[in-house]
């Protein structure tokens, strides 16, 4: 090789040369490239998982900033804030401060609903996107480990979402929670110790309570949640695609649009929409109106109280579920609430 071609062969700009140096040590480019030519399909089902992802984003960015104004605590307080229908009611402060997010900080009731409508969208997506991969076969060899991942997910995220509504310490969550500590109590021999553990005591709990529900809430769960969205990401880069039958398609190739420029540009289009139709909702869609119900009471309740749509399975199956109890020698062995709420969701 000449000198004049070694000459011609070196970057010219700064960024050539930065890039230059990183691949010089980290041999980046071959890979990057690979990459970048991936070829994803074009079918519209294939964009849900995206939507999630982008929906679990806003998911954290919103949560983060409620974190700063939340006060897990079931201390009692007596509320004098900006909302007069509450002036002078005994709450907690976990409650207290919902109040206040919605009221007195700044941009707190739209993010609190952007959160909110974020959470619905998440599962709402996620489950679709499993409907597509179910339906279409998609979760067999050998992908059925990426399947498992995305049922591990869906159940987290379930769990998460009821989570994220059983903190606020209103009626509505209140009587949530009252459900999920008679769930567990139901289980054989270990449900007493195990619902006392998790309450810190017995219902409504110990005075720490709301605060480990926060820790899972703002912590475990999501960085559960992300690590196993990172490990579904890279199991699909590592694969190639599933798709639908078509001319020149095979179980060998991908017919489709490749990463860049068009798949990111797309990718990112789709992002911004998310975006505003999120925002869009929680600036001008009501949800959760915590206000109305008022704080939690144990004897209070109100038989217009539902969870959110993705939990309407379970407690329709407790509904539902006929009057079976297992006893012996007189004493009840598997109640009730044992069938509907945890034998029927495992199975």
């Amino acid at each position: 090789m000449t000198s004049a071609t070694r000459r011609s062969s070196q970057p010219r700009t700064p960024q050539g040369k930065v890039a230059k140096w990183f691949d010089d040590r980290l041999n980046v480019a071959g890979p990057t490239r690979k990459q970048l030519n991936k070829v994803f399909p074009d079918h519209w089902s294939f964009m849900m998982g995206e939507i999630a992802l982008y929906s679990f984003i806003i998911l954290l960015l919103t949560g983060t900033y409620l974190t700063f104004f939340f006060d897990p605590s079931m201390a009692d307080t007596v509320y004098h804030g900006r909302y007069v229908p509450m002036q002078g009611i005994t709450m907690s402060k976990a409650y207290e401060s919902t109040l206040n997010i919605s009221f007195d900080v700044r941009g707190g009731l739209v993010i609190r609903q952007i959160h909110h409508w974020s959470a619905l969208l998440f599962l709402a997506a996620m489950l679709i996107h499993m409907f597509r991969v179910f339906f279409t076969g998609a979760f067999r060899k050998p992908r059925e480990l990426n399947w498992l991942i995305g049922v591990t997910m869906l159940a987290l995220a379930i769990l998460e979402g009821f989570l994220g509504y059983s903190l606020l310490d209103d009626l509505v969550s209140g009587m949530g929670l009252v459900i999920a500590y008679s769930v567990l109590m139901s289980v054989p021999v270990i449900g007493g110790d195990a619902a006392h553990l998790l309450w810190a005591g017995q219902y409504p709990g110990g005075p720490q309570f709301l605060a480990r529900l926060e820790v899972a809430h703002v912590l475990l769960l999501p960085a559960a949640l992300a690590t196993l969205i990172a490990l579904h990401l890279t199991i699909v880069v590592r694969q190639r695609h599933s798709q639908f039958p078509g001319p020149l398609r095979t179980e060998r190739n991908v017919v489709g649009t490749p990463m860049w420029p068009a798949y990111a540009l797309r990718s990112a289009g789709v992002m911004a929409i998310v975006t505003g139709l999120l925002f869009a909702l929680g600036g001008l869609v009501q949800i959760n109106p915590v206000w109305q119900w008022g704080p939690y009471e144990p004897y209070l309740g109100s038989n217009g109280a539902q969870p959110d749509w993705y939990l309407g399975w379970l407690i329709g199956a407790l509904r539902l579920m006929p009057n079976w109890e297992i006893s012996v020698f007189g004493r009840t062995v598997v109640p009730n609430p044992f069938f509907g709420g945890l034998l029927f969701p495992t199975v």
